[in-house]
This record gives structure tokens, sequence and C-alpha cells, in this order.
């Protein structure tokens, strides 16, 4: 007779990690002063490297949806000062002031979380983003992301793209404990599949 199913196993509610391998004890509260709200494709929401999520926990003002149209999108774009879309900006996109902040409170950093077509997509899908200045992220040091592959030169996960833009926009504050609990994702992940097969896979 076959074996049985293993039972799945047990999972953190908070990280949604197995417990065995869970990140809370990495993840951070710093406090931003920029809100973030992370759009998030729903194919990107079911993958188990998700570190969109990961950078929510690790902020005390960031809030993820999850979707590709987002009604609400408008109510949080006008009750704040300036909202700053965080993608690549074309010649004709309107960018970011140089001044994050002025006297009178934060901003709002939305940050579309999928693949680059997926994330195309949803700031198709609300055209309100498109009227928003655009915030790129200058060349820097190459993706930590080493268990994910992207034909996109200069790529970065989400959570790496929040912290070198939050630090563009806060420089006095300290974000890379932010990125704790990725890179012991990261770490673990390498750790599963082994060395042989990370390398042959991934260091090409």
């Amino acid at each position: 007779m076959p074996n049985p199913p293993k039972p799945p196993r047990a999972r953190c509610e908070r990280c949604l990690r197995p417990l065995s391998h869970c990140l809370c004890a990495h993840i951070p509260a710093l406090p931003n002063r920029t809100r973030v709200l992370i759009l998030q494709h729903p194919d990107e929401a079911k993958h188990p490297l998700n570190t969109a999520r990961l950078a929510r926990q690790g902020l005390r003002r960031a809030e993820l949806w999850i979707g590709e149209h987002f009604p609400g999108l408008h109510d949080a774009i006008t009750s704040v000062e300036q909202a700053l879309l965080l993608f690549p900006a074309r010649p004709e996109s309107p960018r970011a002031p140089r001044t994050a902040h002025s006297r009178r409170g934060a901003w709002l950093l939305i940050v579309p979380d999928g693949t680059w077509r997926k994330a195309r997509k949803i700031v198709q899908a609300n055209p309100v983003l498109t009227t928003l200045p655009h915030l790129s992220l200058p060349p820097g040091e190459p993706s930590e992301y080493r268990v994910r592959q992207t034909s996109e030169p200069g790529a970065v996960s989400t959570i790496e793209a929040i912290a070198r833009a939050l630090t563009m926009l806060e420089p006095q504050q300290d974000f890379q404990p932010l990125l704790k609990p990725f890179r012991v994702l990261v770490e673990q992940q390498i750790h599963a599949m082994g060395n042989e097969v990370y390398r042959s896979h991934y260091l090409r």
C-alpha cells in the first residue's frame, strides 16, 4: 500500500514560515517616517519567498494590499501631502523631488510588488499611479536574492528596494536591520537545497 501523505508542517501565523524556520526573531520594528504602501500582485502573495510581507512586518508604518486593481488608492493618495511611486521612470515620467519631507508631515511611498510584467500591470490597472512622481533607485550593489532568478539587469527584491528607497528618503535612519530576516531566509533556502544544487542552478 502507498505511504499515507505527510501532514503539512506547522507554520508560524505571523511570518508563515515553518515553525522550524520561523523568521520572527529577526524581524525589526523600524520607526519609518515615510509611510509605505505595498501593492502586491496575487501571484506574488502565493510565493513562498515573499519578501514584501517581511518588509511590511519590519516597518511600523507600512501596509500591504493584495490585488491588481485598488479602488482605495485615490483616497490613500489624496489623504497625504505627497505620494511617490517606487518604479523605474521613463523620460516622460514625473520625477520625485529631491526633498523627501516637508515641515507639514511624512509622505507615502507606493511600491508595486511582483515580476516586472506584473508590476507594470498593476500600474496600468490603476491610472492614478501614472500621475505620481517616480522614485527610481540609482545603480547599487547586486541583489542578495541569490535563490531567485530574473532576466532584468540590476533587479532587486521588494524588501531590498524598499530599504534602499527609505534610505534615500530618510538618510538619518538606518534601514539595514530591515534586511536581516530576508538574509536569513536566503540562507535557509540555500541550506535546504544543498550547495551542489545551489551552485548548479544559481551560480552560472
